[in-house]
């Protein structure tokens, strides 16, 4: 709390102009009876504390004023502590007041019979003066109140605009600087200049001088910069400062477009899932995570296709994060998810003003934010002709055309495309670009179906039980045979994505630690045993089951080097055998 200490100079000072003035010595103690200021005998007391009762103690505790003119006879004086000892002849005394509290006491001493005369003879007028002193000490105090109120305020105020994450600035009507942050002198580069009375306009030549008239013209606007080794692009916002709407000044803030990637980047963390991550034992799974590790360590365009649910996205990231693209951002966008028009300002962004409704400042596209990382590009075949042909533009140049944007955009971002269609057959039928689909094609990676990786199945179900048991807080750690070689022999159209929502919904349903036939949905057990029906009933010929073995050979060793030595080897027969039975069933081209 404040108190007459804090202005303990400007106390003094006035102690000795009342000396001055009225030839008499003066006293002032604060609201602990402590000495503070005085004159004469009282000088060398500074310090001292008033102790027990007195005409000061009353006068402080009751806010009254007080005049005694013969200390033997007044009623205070006989009940003071110091009564038979006090060689003061006449006192008057004032509170010290301020908004309803006493800080202290200002008071007239008379130490001898000239200095008594004065104060008797003057008694009315002395109150007053001594009044008007007392109002004069409470306004110094109040005005020290308010001065260190207003430092703690600036104080809180530069800690607050030094916390925040955007550039701010505050300027006189003409531009000149006053008030900053760190973060302003921070993007500007200006970390060892002295900014104080800089005239902004000169300083940042992209900000117009606005005026009251167009002020909302020039409220928001996107500036380049390229100062002080700076070369760097964002918005600015211009806010009026209006006391009694008289306009004072402006305040300007200033969001570089990385600060907006960077909050992107924490609201989409990309989960470091790697190959090692995908759960797999069979070969043909194995093969597949060799290529993609070897995709990962290029730059070039990658193209993942497979059925819907067999884990594209889970590649898209994990050739991510074996790439040397790992720290930056990994960017995704669903093709299908978003309508037409609107997945071009997705996709490339645009400037302000480029149409109507678009954002103050304009908007970044995905590719931009994805500057230096990945990209990847779900359901690229759902993509429209149009797109397809700024994509490209893309992929050629490695720029970007915002739209409405008055210049390319230079862009460092790895593209992953995917797909569950046939780009070949919406080539042939002109729905997809054949330039796009050769630039897209260029490592391409073909994701097994859950069916022709079989072996995976028991590794996903038990992996997917302890996932889920421990999800939904359930006490489940296995499963029967029967119900695990039902799920194994099942064909799976959904993939892996069906198997997840299957083993889900049977460890809500189970009231038992293993899962059991029981509970496995029915429509996964009556097309698994339609299917086991029909093939029981049907009788096929030799040739056609021949064919359909040799078939399914060609298919699981078909990405290795000595394919057809591991089918004849796989079948029982010789390579000469094989090569007469493929030409048999016309199977040559497989």
């Amino acid at each position: 709390m404040n108190g007459l200490k804090d202005i303990r100079d400007d106390i003094q000072n006035i102690a000795e102009a009342m000396l001055s003035v009225l030839n008499i010595d003066v006293t002032i103690v604060d609201e602990h009876l402590e000495r503070i200021a005085g004159t004469g005998t009282y000088l060398e007391k500074i310090g001292d504390k008033v102790e027990g009762y007195s005409a000061f103690k009353k006068c402080l505790e009751e806010q009254v004023i007080i005049y005694i003119d013969d200390s033997q006879k007044n009623d205070i004086c006989k009940v003071c502590s110091n009564n038979g000892n006090c060689k003061e002849h006449a006192e008057l005394c004032c509170p010290i007041t301020l908004d309803g509290y006493s800080y202290g006491v200002v008071g007239l001493i008379a130490f001898n019979k000239e200095q008594s005369d004065i104060i008797t003879d003057n008694a009315k007028d002395l109150t007053n003066f001594l009044g008007k002193m007392a109002d004069l000490i409470s306004n110094k105090l109040k005005a020290q109140i308010k001065t260190e109120e207003l430092e703690l305020e600036k104080k809180k105020l530069e800690i607050l605009l030094n916390s925040m994450n955007k550039a701010v600035v505050s300027i006189d009507k003409e531009g000149n600087i006053d008030k900053y942050n760190v973060k302003f002198k921070e993007i500007f580069n200006m970390r060892d200049d002295n900014i104080d009375g800089e005239n902004i306009f000169q300083l940042l030549d992209f900000i117009k001088k606005p005026s009251t008239n167009d002020l909302k013209k020039h409220k928001t606007g996107v500036f380049y910069y390229k100062e002080n080794s700076r070369n760097l692009k964002g918005i600015y916002n211009v806010s009026e400062i209006a006391v009694k709407n008289k306009l004072k000044g402006y305040v300007i803030d200033f969001i570089e477009n990385k600060d907006a990637i960077k909050n992107y980047n924490k609201i989409n963390k990309d989960y470091k899932i790697t190959l090692d991550n995908i759960i797999s034992e069979s070969e043909i799974m194995e093969h597949t995570k060799q290529k993609a590790l070897i995709a990962s360590k290029s730059n070039s365009t990658v193209l993942i296709t497979g059925e819907s649910g067999t884990g594209k996205e889970l590649f898209a990231r994990a050739i991510h994060n074996h790439s040397d693209r790992a720290d930056n951002t990994f960017v995704t966008v669903n093709c299908a998810a978003i309508p037409d028009n609107l997945l071009e300002s997705e996709l490339f962004g645009y400037e302000e003003g480029a149409f109507t409704g678009a954002k103050k400042g304009g908007k970044l596209g995905k590719f931009e934010i994805a500057h230096k990382g990945t990209i990847f590009l779900d359901e690229i075949g759902d993509m429209s002709l149009h797109l397809q042909g700024k994509l490209l533009r893309v992929l050629q140049e490695r720029e970007l055309d915002k739209i409405g944007g008055k210049s390319n955009i230079l862009i460092d971002v790895r593209v992953i495309a995917a797909t569950n269609k046939n780009l070949v057959e919406l080539v042939e039928k002109g729905q997809f670009r054949e330039d796009l689909y050769y630039r897209l094609n260029v490592i391409p990676i073909t994701l097994p179906a859950l069916r022709q990786r079989k072996d995976d199945i028991p590794l996903l179900i038990d992996y997917m039980i302890k996932e889920y048991a421990h999800k939904l807080n359930k006490d489940v750690i296995g499963i029967e045979d029967d119900a695990k070689k039902t799920l194994i022999d099942y064909s799976w159209p959904g993939n892996v994505r069906e198997l997840q929502n299957v083993i889900e919904y049977s460890i809500n349903m189970s009231n038992s630690s293993l899962l059991n036939l029981d509970i496995i949905p029915n429509n996964i057990k009556s097309k698994y045993y339609d299917e086991k029906s029909n093939k029981c009933e049907e009788i096929r010929t030799l040739e056609d089951l021949e064919k359909e073995e040799i078939s399914k050979a060609l298919n699981k060793f078909k990405h290795y080097k000595k394919d057809k030595e591991l089918v004849a080897k796989s079948l029982g027969i010789s390579r000469a055998t094989l090569y007469r039975k493929l030409e048999k069933y016309n199977l040559i081209s497989k």
